[in-house]
This record gives C-alpha cells, structure tokens and sequence, in this order.
C-alpha cells in the first residue's frame, strides 16, 4: 500500500498516503546562511502552487525553494575522491537491514512501509563520520562526505524495500491455499521469485531519469528531503552540532520505540492497548461495549505516531475520516439491516461481537462486516490512483516516448541523447553516467533470471512473463509520476491492476481457478515490485542531482542493497508466519496483524478469476458509489480547485485504507501524531526543524525491530502470551 513511502523524507508505499505540502517541509526549510560556500538558500512567499510546475518550487507553509540545480560546492570541503566505498555500502546495508525487517512488520499491521532515505542518511551519517576519522586508511578510515553519505542512503533504501512482496501478494497466496502448507516449505522459490522483482525495476529508472529529473524537473520531495538531509549534516558553521542533536534524537527515539514493543508485550493491557470502551463497560455503560466490538481502542504505537507527524493532517484526518466512516457509521448499519453478520467474541462478554471475521463460506449472502467493507476499500484505492494517473497522461506519454526512443536508438547505433541535447541537458560528466551496458545488463539478465523461475518453479509459459515484465515496465511510469508529483507511490493499486489484466489473460486462456489465480497474483507482484523500486531509484537519483554525486555509484550502491533485500524480507516474513501463523490462515478469527494490503489483494485475485464476482451486491453498489466519488475529487483537485486549497481535497486512498483496515488504532495513532505535528511546527518551528524527522524515523525502525524481537521470544516459547499478564484485556484474556 506503500509503498505510500518514503512518508515526509521517506516516500510511503502505499496504496498510498500521503500529503504533498506537508512532507519534507521542515528539511527543506532549512536556510543555509551560514555555510562557508555561502550558499543561503533564500525562501520567499508565494499564494500558491503549480502541482505541475516545472519550475523546480518545492512549496512549504507558503514558502518556497528551488529544487532543480544541484547544490554549490563548498570550497573548503575536500574533493570527495571516493563515493562508491565498501563501507558506505555494508552500512547502508546493515542499516536498509534493520528498514527492510520493520516493513514487515509494518506492512502486515497496516499494509504500508517506509523508505530508509531518511534513517539510512542520519544513521549512515552517525556510523561513518567517527568512523572515518577514527580508523586508519587502511582499515577504511578517510573523508566521509555528502556524496559518499548518499551512497549509504540509496543502499540502505534498496535493501530496505520488496517488504511489500510479503505484505500482500504472498500472504494472500497462502490464505487461498495456492501455494505449499507453510512459507518454510517454499523458502527457495519465495527467494528466488523476490530476486525476479529486485532488479528490473532499477534498471527501468536509469533512462526515465533525464525526462524526470532533468526535463519535467519533479519534485521528488522524499529524494529532496534525503538530499537537504545530508547536506545539513555536512556543510555548514552548525553542521557537527545539527548532526549531533539530530543522531541524538533519533537514537533516543529508536531505543524508546523498540523497548516499549517488547517491554509491552508482557502486560499489553497497560502499556500498550487501552481498551477505553470495556472499561467503561465494566464501569456499568453496558451498551458502549459495542464500540469496543468495532475496534475502537486506542494503541501507544511509536512507528504509527511517528508516521502522522511525517504524512502531515490532510492524509492522517482524512485516514481516521474513513475509519470512521466504515467502522462507525456504515459497519453498524449494515449489521443493523442484515447485510452483514457477526459472530460473538471469544471474550464471553455480554453484546460484544466479532465483526473482523474474513470466512468466505458464504460471502455473497452471509459476509462479515471485514469482507463487506473490503470491496468499497479496494475500488476507492483504484479509482483513486488511476484518476492520478490519466491526469497527467501527456507527461507520462511523453517519459515513454522518450525511454524507448533512447533504447531504439542505441540498438539502432544513433545517439538519442546528441539527438536530443538542446531538449535535455545532462550536468553529470561522462564518467559519473550509467553505461548503457551496465542498466541493459541487468535488464537483460534479470528478464532472463525471470523467465527461468517463472516457467521452472511455477509453471508459467514465457509468453506470459515476457508480457508481466512489459507491463511491469508501464506500471513502473506510473509509480515515477506518482511519487515525483505527489510523494505517493500507489504500489498496491498498480499490482492490483495488473491482477485484473492477468486475471483476464487467464480466463481467456481457460485456465482453472486456482491456476488464474496464481498467475494473477505473481503478475501483479512483478509489476509492484518494478513500480517500488523504479520509484525509489528515481528518488535516490533527485537527491544525487542535488548533491552532485555519481549516478553510476548511486546504481551499484542500490544493486548491492537489492541483494540484502532479497533475503532480508522473505527471512523475515518466514519468521513471523512461524510466530503468527493467523497471518496467512483464514481459521483464524483474531490475529495481531490486520494486513489490510493481504485482503485486498485476495479479493480482486478471487474476483477476476472466478466465474462470478463473490461480491455482496449492496457491497458492490456502494463501492461503485464511493468510486465514482473518488473520481469526481480527484479531477476537481487537477481541474477546479485552486492549488493553494488542495490540502482541504479529501485524500480518498487514505480513506480506502481506513475501509480495509478492520481496526482503528492506527488512523487514531496517525491523528494524534499529525496533530502534534502541526501545533510543534507552528509553535516552535526550529525546534520542529531540527528534530522532528529523527524522532519520527526513530518511533518507525524502532517499533518494526521491536515486532521482530516478539516474534523470536514468541517461536522460542518465552513470549508475553505465556508470561505476560492479562490486566486490562478485556474478559481477562490474553491482548498482546
């Protein structure tokens, strides 16, 4: 869903939320006055903004900067000799390890993840500068600089990506029994299809970069975010004293986080979930149980905290908006009417009722309230995203015309860029550049590496692949504009749609259910697999342009953490189906993971290929009702509304999610921590500058590597559910 990003510095993936006026703000706020190049960036006040600007404004709180010219030396720094090293490229690694794990965890609780950019930059920044200067050169000491720290931030954000495989389309594999019994017993092709996706979608960004960065001039704000990150870190009189607060706060946060994960899972009802409801309840409020019964509870999460301070009040209002609207309003009405049906809760609890049930016995007739809300959720995050898209068809036709231009022209012998100098100018020196050889390669053998695993381990013809890979290549357009415009990467909605493309193939093939299905769900898989890391390529590229670094290092640097990532997701995702086995079985009628992504991506799996939609037709009218005016908002934001009220536009994606998410202490969590955002930025706004985003990074890896310490105490036997206690869990039964 997520892949909505780096949220603020770290483009959410998503199905996608977030706010494009509110991300970065704060870094790219920064005035830098005071460095010795003197290089001041002057902000100025303007009334609105051109979303379609190609003048390079990244616009904040009225402000704005120039994000299109690489930022001026520093005439008293050292000439960086060496960008590409092994020690920006293990830390980055190490530090995309600990991103990719939360993902996991994450994406199952809410079906986002989150970039490294931000983490990979403070972190690298903290690791390596001691470091370099502390160390012999022969053990790896010697300047550490800007370019060299945006190399440890791109590895650590392609080794911290392809969370979202394992998030959505592999968990839902499962649950529809397409698969073997358990992920352990398909470790090797769960690896092997996950290099499938780790590499096309890098080599799919090198020839859109010029168009995108170079000639539409998007913003990017994630890889403007990273690059002003790490410029603040460097240059500058403050620069050592802003990286030491900001190391400090970031660190402190990350502790803080993933303490109060495992510490809480030992008494849950106290330090972690307060069941304000069923308390009430036992105060003698008998009625008010049935709110408890529809997931209103609210959760000390840091990561889901720290995300609304970074998504900002339009995304996070209009998340708690659609919650609400789903789980307090349209929920009870269609139980009230007998649309939907309940079961009671394990708790024993007089009128409480379980209505996240996913039984698919009889769901057109007899749906729980999860499988009902499902439908209008998934068709709001699809009109949604696709609206986006057609409106702004001309600049995506045009990064098309161009890419493949540039690859007919090289097998045709003719230089498409001496061709096309005067349209677009390239500032990066011959040497700096990614040789044709070197992204064509990868190209090339990670088709062919496709091709093999797809026939050999699932069966699938190479018609059909080679076709999966075309339009993963077209999606991957999508997930570049998105993200450069908006700073949502609607991964879930591109891999969704590729579904209902493959779903169609195989019908018209005649293929079974179960074999559609599959072959739907790893198509859509390829596709949002190339979408997420084409997308954080190309961000990872603005931040480069910015800082004037090598391209050709930034690639080798997200191929090398493309290869941690690889094992890292699927490792962990094995781990927590072993600890939480509910994740990819339906039986189960609670789970500690919602995975919100997983039961979308299962619906329109069941529905593009069974012979009838499995849909409840007051579902379906209502989705089609909410559709349509997802649409109208979208158009009107492009068409009627004046840039400057856009963040009053209802984030309908961010609404989607909140019809899918079958609790709500995440859009409560996101709420509380937008708003504490807004009244520290307007109040006091350096101090909001300086530390908002390492908090927030911290509470996000924190909490992740927190779910990852539980899940091994829960295998090894030792975990909250066996010594924990129960206060405050309703009915005295375990809540962790």
């Amino acid at each position: 869903m997520s892949s909505l990003y780096d949220m603020a510095s770290n483009c959410i993936h998503e199905s996608g939320i977030s706010n494009p006026d509110d991300p970065a703000s704060s870094t790219m706020k920064e005035k830098y006055s005071s460095s010795a190049a003197g290089d001041d960036i002057s902000t100025v006040e303007r009334n609105s903004q051109d979303d379609n600007s190609d003048g390079g404004e990244f616009v904040s709180g009225g402000r704005f900067i120039n994000t299109n010219d690489p930022f001026p030396l520093d005439p008293n720094a050292p000439v960086e000799e060496r960008q590409l090293t092994v020690r920006a490229l293990l830390v980055g690694c190490l530090l995309g390890a600990v991103i990719s794990a939360s993902n996991v965890y994450l994406g199952l609780k809410t079906g986002w993840t989150f970039g490294a950019s931000l983490f990979g930059s403070i972190f690298g920044f903290a690791i390596l500068k001691p470091f370099s200067t502390a160390a012999p050169r022969w053990l790896g000491g010697g300047y550490f600089g800007p370019k060299e720290n945006n190399v440890c931030q791109s590895a650590a954000s392609a080794a911290g990506s392809l969370g979202l495989l394992f998030t959505s389309g592999f968990p839902a594999a499962y649950q529809l029994g397409l698969l073997s019994a358990s992920p352990r017993d398909d470790i090797g092709r769960l690896f092997t299809f996950t290099i499938c996706c780790a590499f096309f979608g890098l080599a799919f960004s090198i020839p859109l970069r010029k168009f995108y960065i170079l000639k539409l001039k998007l913003v990017f704000p994630s890889g403007v975010a990273a690059a002003y990150t790490i410029r603040s870190l460097h240059v500058g009189k403050t620069a050592a004293t802003d990286a030491k607060n900001k190391t400090k706060a970031l660190m402190i946060s990350f502790c803080f986080a993933i303490t109060l994960r495992v510490v809480s899972e030992y008494a849950p009802g106290l330090l972690w979930d307060w069941h304000i409801f069923y308390a009430l309840n036992r105060l003698g409020w008998k009625y008010i149980i049935a709110a408890e019964s529809w997931g209103w509870i609210w959760e000390w999460t840091p990561a889901f905290i720290g995300a609304g301070m970074l998504t900002g009040i339009n995304s996070s209002y209009s998340f708690l908006g659609g919650s609400f609207l789903a789980w307090a309003i349209i929920g009870p009405v269609i139980v009230h009417t007998g649309k939907a049906f309940g079961i009671q809760a394990v708790t024993s609890i007089p009128g409480q009722m379980n209505y996240a049930s996913m039984s698919l016995t009889d769901p057109i007739n007899h749906p729980s309230p999860r499988y009902w809300l499902v439908w209008p959720g998934t068709l709001m995050l699809l009109c949604t995203s696709f609206t986006e898209v057609a409106c702004n068809w001309k600049s995506m036709y045009s990064a098309a015309r161009i890419a493949i231009g540039a690859l007919t022209d090289r097998f045709h012998g003719n230089s498409y860029e001496k061709n096309n100098v005067e349209e677009i100018v390239d500032p990066v020196p011959p040497e700096d550049r990614v040789p044709f050889l070197l992204w064509g390669g990868v190209l090339v053998a990670s088709i062919v590496v496709t091709c093999l695993v797809m026939g050999v381990q699932y069966g699938q013809n190479v018609g059909i692949t080679i076709l999966a890979i075309v339009f993963a290549f077209m999606f991957s357009f999508i997930g570049c504009e998105s993200a450069g415009r908006t700073n949502i990467n609607p991964v879930t909605s591109i891999g969704n749609a590729s579904q209902l493309i493959f779903g169609g193939i195989g019908k018209g093939q005649g293929y079974s259910v179960k074999r559609g299905e599959l072959l739907n769900s790893l198509s859509g898989m390829l596709a949002l697999g190339a979408a997420e890391q084409a997308a954080d390529m190309i961000g990872d590229l603005k931040a480069t342009h910015l800082l004037g670094a090598s391209p050709k290092a930034v690639f080798c640097g997200q191929l090398t953490g493309a290869i941690v990532s690889i094992f890292m997701a699927a490792g962990v995702y094995i781990v927590f189906s072993t600890a939480y086995p509910c994740i990819n079985d339906l039986s189960y009628t609670t789970c500690s993971f919602p995975t919100p992504d997983v039961q979308s991506w299962r619906a329109v799996g069941v529905a593009v290929s069974s012979s009838t939609l499995p849909i409840p037709p007051s579902s379906g009218f209502t989705a089609i009702g909410l559709g349509i005016a997802a649409v109208i908002s979208v158009v009107a934001k492009h068409t009627v509304v004046p840039p400057k009220y856009h963040f009053w536009v209802p984030n309908f994606n961010a609404i989607g999610i909140g019809f899918i998410m079958n609790i709500c202490t995440y859009p409560l969590a996101m709420f509380f921590g937008s708003t504490i955002a807004f009244f520290w930025r307007r109040m006091f706004f350096s101090h909001y500058e300086m530390y908002c985003f390492a908090v927030a990074a911290g509470f996000i890896a924190g909490e992740g590597l927190g779910g990852i310490v539980n899940a091994v105490l829960t295998i090894a036997g030792v975990s909250g559910s066996v010594y924990g206690t129960t206060v405050g869990c309703p009915g005295g039964l375990y809540c962790g």
